[in-house]
């Protein structure tokens, strides 16, 4: 049995969203300037990110819609009911899994001396910061934890279906 349900950590990482909007909106340097940040782009040789994002900028403020959009999106899709929310989240959880693992995979290959890095002048370089690391590996995180949270509760849905059914068969 799961410590929280899915529905839970789902709005816990909506109000995470919410949170990492706000800085970035307000003060991106508060995002930068925090120890698990510092401690996973150290630890993984990655760079610290572009001085931009020190003050708030175009950039961040774009960030922080998209993720304050997010945010909404998911809040709403999480007060679904359970058996239609199941499905949503059951096809939702790999998606984004997936694309995180991505992403932080690009993050990592792509700094200096790394896999990707420094082969040829790309756009996606700036996505090789250790913000960027650490905001996919939370995420990659978060969202493998729903997921198997998500595989936990549908199990357990499914018996109490084939139960009912048994019981409705038996009636009969």
């Amino acid at each position: 049995m799961a410590i929280l349900s899915a529905q839970s950590l789902l709005r816990i990482l909506t109000l995470f969203h919410l949170t990492l909007s706000y800085y970035l909106f307000t003060s991106p340097a508060t995002i930068t300037s925090q120890n698990l940040v510092y401690v996973l782009g150290v630890s993984m040789d990655i760079p610290d990110p572009p001085i931009s994002l020190s003050t708030p900028s175009p950039a961040s403020t774009l960030a922080a819609l998209f993720l304050a959009l997010l945010a909404i999106s998911d809040l709403t899709s999480s007060g679904l009911s359970e058996e239609v929310g199941s499905h949503y989240w059951s096809s939702q959880a790999p998606v984004r899994l997936a694309f995180f693992f991505a992403l932080t995979g690009y993050s990592y290959a792509g700094k200096p001396g790394g896999l990707l890095g420094g082969k040829a002048e790309t756009k996606g370089e700036v996505l090789c910061n250790s913000v960027v690391f650490t905001w996919g590996f939370l995420e990659m995180l978060w969202w493998f934890w729903i997921y198997v949270t998500l595989r936990d509760e549908k199990r357990k849905l499914m018996a109490q279906v084939q139960e009912r059914r048994k019981a409705e068969d038996d009636r009969l």
